[in-house]
């Protein structure tokens, strides 16, 4: 056990309340480019065209050509070891809550119960107009997932122009402000408004734990502890330090 991760599991062990706060780096290893990088979805779909609720509105027919694509991709997706060593972290009692900005539901899949989700989740769509919420997999078949009121589907997911959640945002908050720990796992949380979740757990003096594949602005400003590489490698070797660091203790 290296001393970062020492001093990690340290942190872990000694918070009442840890959170994680994760992004699309950890869901990478899954099959799920990040939306940005070179493989990922705006790189072929304009998003002021196809990922804002104005287009949807206007032209849902459009935008289910990206929303198609990307629901093959998450649907093959499958939860991959930091999925899993945070669910195993959670069942252990030392991970509390995770507020994540993905859409994909590995965390659920990975075994996570609590989590709290800015950007919603593929895994139902709605009807704008009447309110009818059905299961994404009810759809799957249908190349255009019509309500039962003959409208078209909308996944429950954060479209550019909508707001996010606001019981996330209050419950991510509040939480944060009384953490004493807080990883950091796969994003550089420069997102408003997620990017105040570091900044607050900090200020209410957490251990942050930042686990990135390259440094990011939280590196040099709130981060206590980083462990760099990728999130499948990183928290199962956190999850061990824990494990050793309790027996240790005990």
């Amino acid at each position: 056990m290296t001393e970062s991760f020492e001093k990690a599991a340290e942190i872990i062990l000694t918070s009442k309340l840890t959170l994680a706060l994760t992004g699309a780096g950890i869901s990478v290893e899954s099959g799920i480019p990040d939306f940005r990088s070179a493989e990922g979805l705006w790189s072929k779909f304009d998003p002021a065209e196809y990922a804002t609720i104005e287009a949807f509105r206007a032209n849902p027919q459009k935008v289910w050509e990206m929303l198609r694509e990307m629901g093959e991709v998450v649907n093959r997706a499958e939860p991959n070891p930091a999925h899993r060593g945070m669910g195993e972290l959670e069942l252990m009692g030392y991970l509390h809550c995770i507020i994540t900005q993905n859409i994909d539901n590995l965390h659920q899949a990975g075994g996570s119960k609590d989590v709290i989700e800015y950007h919603g989740n593929a895994g139902t769509l709605s009807c704008l107009w009447c309110g009818r919420r059905y299961p994404a997999a009810d759809k799957r078949n249908e190349s255009l997932p019509r309500c039962e009121c003959e409208k078209i589907l909308k996944p429950d997911v954060i479209f550019f122009g909508e707001a996010i959640p606001e019981d996330a945002m209050n419950r991510s908050f509040q939480l944060a402000s009384s953490a004493g720990a807080l990883l950091v796992v796969g994003t550089s949380a420069a997102v408003s408004p997620v990017n105040t979740i570091p900044a607050i757990a900090k200020q209410n003096g957490a251990g942050i734990i930042e686990i990135n594949k390259e440094k990011t602005q939280l590196t040099h400003t709130v981060t206590d502890i980083f462990l760099q590489g990728n999130a499948g490698n990183i928290v199962p070797q956190l999850v061990k330090a824990v494990k050793q660091k309790k027996e240790l203790d005990a």
